[in-house]
């Protein structure tokens, strides 16, 4: 006996469910006439994951049931074809200060114009950038289904991370099991899986099938990448990352079990896998939320530089605007390099001189300031008046403001608040600025997408890192070198090390105190940036809620 499946790794569009539905549709029709009986659709395919409090509101769900009667009704005459549609199902009881969850997060196995079998995810993730516990309650049964003679137990995604739900699909006959997936896409994430499932596979002796994702939704990306397992837990088969594909999976029985084979894709380098992640979150950021194109400040900067190539793989040349902004302390190489980049991009390019405006400024407070030495006052005052005209450029003309901070910055608060903060989606918010010359050495040295062979001038990536917001100003006047600060910030905040730890892996205890006291007191410009790219295990986003006010300093 042999079945054919379909992982559905597409993109689907948060609250758009007649689109979402004709996906699934579309998708299961050509499958259909391609031979295939089975068709697997990541988890909540029905609404796109997350909907977070859209969840709350009984017209979604709602909407969500209708979207998949229409699926359902769709598959009428599709005989044999089994589609596995995830979405949410139920309600609350609720008053103003009590919710008590009756809704789940359904996966519903449809055929012939049939609901045939449904089940409810068990584990409920409520850590990082998951909450599920505030919109549902857990399943308890497991569910397992036939196709083609191939008994198949259902899962949810953090199901299979538990023994528990597996070792129930076994127990109830499953001879495979269907993974069906949102998860969230950070450096390293794709093993973390691999491995996470394997165990799986080794706990039950059963081969397994992981549908997976793909898209960006807000601060999150899903890269696809969805594989099969064999019973003796070897990559039998993987999809493309961070691509739309009907991946098929043939499985054939024999006297040992189930045999499953499919095409295996290459793994992805790290930099690769994260330009293609910054790529996707921008090009799903803007395109999902209707944006005719995208601008931002060029100074002839590195990070200016690599959003720059990132906006441009993502959306076009013909849809970025760069504007380069100089002040009295602008290098002429910044001017330089900025316009050979603009040029090699082949991107509209605008200079705008911010020192009148400055001037102006300064004149107006000239009695307020009278007496007082030149500070970060006035360095402000630059990049708050180049933060309100892109944000007039984008009110007048539609394009969103593509910020330029890395997580170097947004850590220490080295950004100004209402200055190079201003705008509307902040690309590489999780991207510290090590890796920030990381990446534009790899962008010069591949063309992913056919847009420019080495977009960043050499002299970009070489020169020493500096704001230009004074005379002769480099980033390391004001912060330890880069790789200690990195090295800090990671230690710190990512992994919750606390300083004496850190101190005793051996960084510096005076940069160790500095670093930790800027994050500690920058929280509250965190607060008020743009959303941005997740791509680390924890972010500056939804997985780090520390208070603004408060004491604690260890």
């Amino acid at each position: 006996m042999t079945l054919k499946t379909c992982i559905a790794q597409l993109n689907f569009v948060v609250g758009d469910m007649q689109g979402n539905a004709q996906k699934i549709i579309d998708c299961a029709k050509q499958a259909y006439a391609d031979g295939v009986r089975l068709v697997l659709t990541p988890e909540l395919s029905i609404c796109g994951y997350a909907a977070e409090d859209l969840f709350l509101r009984s017209s979604f769900i709602q909407a969500c049931d209708d979207a998949l009667k229409t699926v359902t009704q769709a598959l009428v005459g599709l005989k044999g074809l089994h589609v596995v549609v995830g979405h949410p199902v139920g309600n609350d009881a609720r008053t103003k200060s009590v919710s008590i969850q009756r809704r789940f997060n359904m996966a519903s196995v449809l055929s012939e114009g049939q609901v045939v079998a449904q089940y409810a995810k068990r584990e409920l993730p409520n850590y990082q950038v998951f909450d599920e516990r505030r919109y549902f309650t857990p399943g308890e049964k497991p569910c397992v289904f036939e196709v083609e003679g191939i008994r198949i137990g259902l899962l949810i995604c953090e199901d299979a991370w538990f023994e528990t739900p597996a070792a129930d699909s076994k127990a109830a006959g499953a001879q495979l099991l269907a993974v069906i997936n949102a998860s969230p896409f950070h450096v390293g994430k794709g093993d973390e899986r691999e491995q996470a499932m394997r165990a799986r596979v080794q706990q039950t002796g059963l081969p397994l099938v992981y549908a997976h994702l793909v898209g960006g939704q807000d601060e999150v990306v899903f890269e696809g990448r969805s594989f099969a397992l064999a019973a003796d837990g070897a990559v039998v088969g993987r999809a493309q990352s961070f691509e739309v594909q009907d991946f098929t999976v043939d499985m054939q029985t024999s006297s040992a079990g189930l045999v499953l084979s499919a095409d295996i894709a290459e793994e992805g380098s790290l930099e690769g896998d994260l330009w293609h992640a910054l790529v996707l979150g921008v090009r799903d950021y803007i395109g999902k939320n209707g944006f005719p194109g995208a601008l931002l400040g060029l100074s002839g900067g590195i990070d200016s530089a690599l959003v720059l190539a990132i906006a441009v793989d993502a959306i076009g040349a013909d849809k970025v605007r760069a504007v380069m902004m100089p002040s009295p302390y602008t290098a002429e190489i910044s001017w330089v390099d900025a316009r050979e980049m603009a040029k090699r991009m082949q991107v509209r390019y605008d200079e705008v001189s911010i020192v009148p405006e400055f001037e102006a400024f300064l004149a107006s407070l000239k009695s307020d300031f009278e007496g007082t030495a030149l500070d970060t006052t006035e360095e402000n005052i630059q990049a708050r008046i180049r933060g309100t005209m892109l944000m007039a450029l984008s009110n007048k003309f539609g394009s969103i403001v593509l910020t330029t901070g890395n997580k170097s910055e947004m850590a220490t608060g080295y950004c100004t608040l209402y200055g190079d903060m201003a705008g509307g989606f902040a690309v590489i918010k999780d991207v510290a600025k090590t890796l920030v010359f990381q990446l534009a050495r790899w962008r010069n040295l591949h063309n992913p997408y056919g847009t420019c062979e080495h977009p960043i001038p050499e002299r970009i990536i070489t020169r020493p890192p500096s704001a230009e917001l004074r005379p002769d100003q480099k980033d390391q006047d004001s912060l330890p070198p880069y790789e200690v600060l990195d090295e800090i910030v990671s230690r710190f905040m990512e992994n919750d090390q606390s300083p004496e730890e850190i101190i005793a892996a051996g960084m510096p205890a005076d940069a160790v105190a500095q670093v930790t006291r800027l994050i500690r007191l920058n929280e509250y410009k965190r607060r008020q940036s743009p959303v941005g790219i997740r791509v680390t295990h924890r972010s500056f986003g939804k997985d780090w809620r520390y208070p603004i006010t408060n004491k604690f300093r260890s």
